[in-house]
């Protein structure tokens, strides 16, 4: 829970959580690490009773309300398996600063 998250913008972010079940909890929001907060604080979805939020493995900024919503829906259409091809794709800006600071 001491993860590093610095993905503060106006725009709004889709994200994936993972859970102490190893299940993927997809969300957006305007503020990930605050929302990220409130998950683990049990102040976020209900999705979260019965398992701990772990950490965050996928971010993608850049949208608007409408379409975060609409690729938030996407993404929790996915099959497990595309999910994790989503979350080691250069799309997720977790990867891409991770790779950054290299």
């Amino acid at each position: 829970m001491g993860q590093e998250l610095t993905l503060i913008s106006a725009d709004w972010v889709v994200y994936m959580i993972l859970c102490s079940d190893n299940s993927l909890y997809t969300g957006i929001t305007t503020d990930l690490p605050r929302r990220f907060r409130q998950h683990c604080n049990a102040k976020g979805a209900k999705y979260f009773r019965g398992r701990q939020p772990i950490k965050v493995v996928y971010a993608e900024d850049g949208h608007n309300r409408s379409a975060a919503s609409k690729r938030e829906f996407a993404i929790k259409k996915l099959k497990p398996s595309e999910k994790i091809l989503l979350i080691a794709s250069e799309t997720n800006k977790i990867v891409k600063d991770q790779k950054d600071k290299l």
